[in-house]
């Protein structure tokens, strides 16, 4: 079963192409990583699957329903598929607690004493369960970001999308955040994630896309794509991680 399915997806800045006649699925339990070069489309794709910006040409659906049917109106594919960004967005004037339970109580209309109880949970999980009643600017870079993931885990979405997750952080942070994506994955959470971490999608990953130029160039397994790529551009791409010290 796929439960993410993309095709033929094409997306205009103005006049700037930034993607192109994109296919792709994502199966049930699996994890998919976008990688690239900056600018070629991995985030923008990333957006239009969770229906944060519009797109031009194409379909998405999930579970074979458009996401633009009205049976996903509303906040219902919100409520589905979990957004992370590498900006935290957290506000400032709330504690994590707060940050985490806004959306399921005001959006959602959760009861607080609920959401609370699945927010305690997850931090619990996160290991940061005593950083309920602290604020954004006494954690963190790390910290933060897994209290972003657990405002998009709270509410059991059954797709996640991560996107540069790890950009903002330090190199000795970086290490904390991808094991909770690991300890996900073992969870059999699907995910699409969007990574420079070579190493890391080469460990987490089902299958790899590469993105080059607003279109996927090639597709498959970690060990193909990463370890014995075919197309030029994409070995061209590899080369210059290895000679960085990234793979």
């Amino acid at each position: 079963m796929r439960r993410i399915e993309v095709q033929d997806l094409t997306k205009y800045y103005g006049d700037k192409l930034v993607l192109h006649g994109i296919d792709m699925g994502v199966g049930e339990h699996e994890v998919v990583v976008l990688i690239g070069p900056s600018g070629s489309g991995k985030s923008t794709l990333l957006r239009c699957i969770g229906r944060l910006v519009p797109y031009d040409y194409g379909k998405i659906f999930l579970d074979g329903v458009p996401i633009d049917d009205p049976a996903l109106a509303g906040n219902e594919l919100p409520k589905r598929v979990g957004v992370v960004f590498q900006s935290y967005n957290l506000f400032p004037h709330l504690d994590v607690l707060d940050n985490i339970t806004l959306a399921p109580r005001k959006v959602h209309g959760i009861d607080r004493d609920v959401a609370e109880a699945r927010a305690l949970e997850e931090l619990e999980k996160l290991g940061i369960a005593d950083l309920a009643d602290s604020y954004p600017d006494k954690l963190s870079s790390g910290q933060q970001q897994r209290v972003a993931i657990v405002r998009a885990l709270v509410n059991d979405p059954e797709v996640l999308l991560l996107d540069e997750i790890t950009a903002a952080l330090d190199p000795e942070l970086v290490g904390g955040v991808l094991s909770v994506i690991r300890d996900l994955k073992a969870q059999g959470m699907t995910m699409v994630i969007v990574t420079h971490e070579m190493g890391f999608a080469r460990d987490v990953a089902d299958r790899v896309y590469f993105l080059d130029q607003a279109r996927i160039l090639e597709e498959g397994p970690p060990d193909r794509v990463l370890g014995d790529p075919e197309h030029p551009r994409t070995r061209q791409f590899l080369q210059r991680i290895i000679e960085a010290g990234r793979l």
